[in-house]
């Protein structure tokens, strides 16, 4: 049971309860920005979590015997409710919607949790990697959080009930619709992905040396490239595929972008591309790969307010 041993809240006092809850920050900004798919919706829903908890009379939070099971609680219906208002808004978003990209940050840079960056508190793991995601896209706002919360986090059925407001019978039933959706979607990707590293270094060379043979062996012959800009700048607003069309579209705007430069960088704990203009993060492409080893998806964020993570670059 997740927070359900973090108890204490009555006799912590005042210090004791800050401490408590901004341990809890991590935790719940990884629920939210697996269910939610957007670091910026996430970090919204995490500080209305706070916002509810203090609005409660000092006794009330007192007498909360598990602030974190509370927390967390609170925290998955909020996301469920944005969900359901996302679903809306994402239907009306310019091009395809893709989750925003995480770039690999590392702990203990001497500041503050409290202050760090959001992205700095999302754990990197198989749940973030960009095939993941998208799946869950694909998902009913109940569907994706009774799977998170139960194969991601582990949380009883029970427990997920009571956020999702089904029973535990129905909310089992869907997290098995949402696991045979992950199946039928081969996410997250196989051993393949274990010499992404080197594909995407070879990706990297051919598209710098403009070589079009290079690029359509790396690329998987059924092989599909999906971009979100978000209406704010320009990008194929429909998926390219083939491996061949993606390699042609990729040379065309090498020639339309002579001094761009690409660098390689973890994307959600995965080996991924950055593109910079100017010292600029302009674009992050994220890989996934066949068995085979060819690269079988690439997602391209150019939306700028989804880059905000790499603005450091």
């Amino acid at each position: 049971m997740f927070g359900g041993g973090v108890g204490g809240g009555a006799g912590a006092g005042a210090g004791g309860e800050v401490r408590l809850l901004l341990g809890e920050r991590r935790r719940l900004t990884d629920l939210a920005y697996r269910l939610l798919g957007s670091l910026a919706e996430a970090e919204d829903a995490v500080q209305e979590t706070y916002a509810r908890w203090y609005a409660m009379p000092q006794e009330r939070r007192e007498a909360v015997r598990a602030p974190g099971a509370w927390l967390t609680t609170v925290a998955g219906r909020v996301c469920l409710d944005l969900l359901g208002s996302a679903r809306a808004r994402r239907e009306r978003y310019v091009g395809a919607w893709l989750p925003e990209p995480l770039p690999d940050r590392t702990e203990g840079d001497g500041r503050p949790s409290e202050l760090a960056d959001p992205a700095d508190r999302v754990t990197l793991d198989e749940s973030v990697h960009m095939a993941f995601l998208v799946v869950l896209e694909s998902m009913t706002p109940a569907e994706r959080v009774a799977f998170v919360l139960h194969d991601v986090f582990a949380y009883p059925f029970g427990e997920v009930a009571e956020i999702v407001g089904r029973t535990p019978a129905a909310c089992r039933q869907l997290a098995s619709s949402a696991r045979r959706r992950v199946g039928a979607a081969k996410a997250p990707a196989g051993p393949a992905a274990a010499g992404q590293a080197g594909v995407v270094r070879d990706f990297k060379a051919a598209w710098e040396a403009k070589d079009i043979e290079a690029l359509v062996g790396l690329l998987d012959p059924e092989a599909v490239m999906t971009a979100d800009g978000g209406g704010l700048v320009g990008t194929v607003l429909r998926p390219v595929e083939g491996g061949g069309r993606i390699a042609d579209y990729l040379l065309f705007i090498a020639g339309k972008a002579p001094g761009l430069r690409l660098l390689e960088r973890s994307v959600n704990g995965r080996p991924g591309l950055v593109a910079q203009a100017g010292g600029v993060t302009v674009t992050v492409a994220a890989f996934d790969l066949t068995d085979d080893g060819r690269v079988g998806r690439i997602w391209v964020v150019r939306n700028p307010e989804k880059l905000r993570p790499w603005t450091g670059e």
